[in-house]
């Protein structure tokens, strides 16, 4: 068996009880460092953070390594699995088989198709399609563990079966997403009742890093709250009709 791969980790701030535990998969190309600014911003309010390789080489050691966090009751709970592109197939697959520990998912990227690049692609056409954010953008092409061209690898993983995943999923996708577009990531949602699918305007494929980080990760807070309160992911912030 491939021995484990290294793990990004961002805590909560000294001082602060800590609310629960995020495990995140990348997708194609990425690895966990490259979600510093995400990770940093949810531990600060209080999440844990754990980053892990792209899944797609080393599945199987990946997945362990991920379904092991889930069950380490060292790691505060509530305790969800996100996951990105790939990353995102992989961790609705581990939901789908119903992983001990797991009390929620997110996915953001869900990839519908193989890929949607051409077989030798630009460089700057792989970045438009990623993201428009100038400093993540900056931050991949000065990024020399990240694999330039991984958008055209084959998803590795297929799409689970989404009906068979019983805990609170949050999906968020770009609203301008060409590598998945929002249509046919909504058609693949509709077969899991109960999803909140979230649409980022003029966001891409990268959708927790993309222009709107902030109100993506924002996004994630608000639903990692309302699980700390009950599965049943009750309204916290309840806009009034004014009368």
């Amino acid at each position: 068996m491939s021995s484990p791969q290294p793990v990004h980790a961002w805590d909560e701030p000294e001082g602060i009880a800590p609310r629960g535990t995020l495990v995140l998969l990348p997708g194609r190309g990425e690895h966990g460092g490259v979600y510093e600014r995400f990770g940093r911003r949810i531990a600060a309010d209080g999440y844990r953070v754990r980053a892990l390789p792209d899944p797609s080489p080393t599945p199987e050691t990946v997945t362990d390594q991920a379904a092991k966090l889930l069950r380490d009751e060292t790691l505060p709970g509530p305790r969800v699995l996100a996951g990105s592109d790939t990353g995102a197939l992989y961790a609705a697959w581990l939901a789908a088989r119903g992983t001990p520990g797991l009390d929620a998912l997110i996915l953001a990227g869900l990839p519908t198709a193989p890929h949607a690049l051409p077989a030798t692609p630009d460089w700057e056409a792989e970045l438009d399609q990623r993201t428009a954010c100038p400093t993540h953008r900056g931050r991949l092409a000065s990024d020399d563990a990240f694999r330039r061209g991984a958008l055209t690898d084959t998803a590795a993983a297929d799409l689970p079966a989404l009906e068979g995943i019983a805990v609170p999923v949050l999906a968020l996708h770009g609203a301008d997403d060409t590598v998945s577009p929002l249509p046919a990531a909504g058609r693949a949602y509709r077969a899991l009742p109960g999803v909140e699918l979230v649409s980022l305007a003029g966001t891409r494929h990268d959708a927790l890093n993309d222009v709107t980080h902030r109100t993506a990760a924002a996004t994630i807070v608000l639903f990692l709250e309302r699980l700390r309160l009950s599965p049943g992911l009750a309204p916290i912030a309840v806009r009034e009709d004014l009368v």
